[in-house]
């Protein structure tokens, strides 16, 4: 029973595995960040590509 308390406390005071899910969390925040950016942009670049083509003059 003795190890097992020692091991519970070890673990709690243990900060390694906190400190790597908290890495994690940063990336997939800024993961998400960039799709959202990536596809606003798209679809704002679309719309004055498609405003380009509409203003060219036709043969």
């Amino acid at each position: 029973m003795q190890t097992l308390t020692q091991a519970l406390k070890q673990f709690v005071r243990d900060e390694d595995g906190v400190t790597a899910i908290e890495y994690g969390l940063i990336a997939a925040l800024i993961a998400v960040v960039i799709l959202v950016s990536v596809q606003t942009i798209g679809t704002k670049l679309n719309s004055v590509f498609s405003w380009i083509g509409a203003e060219l003059p036709q043969k």
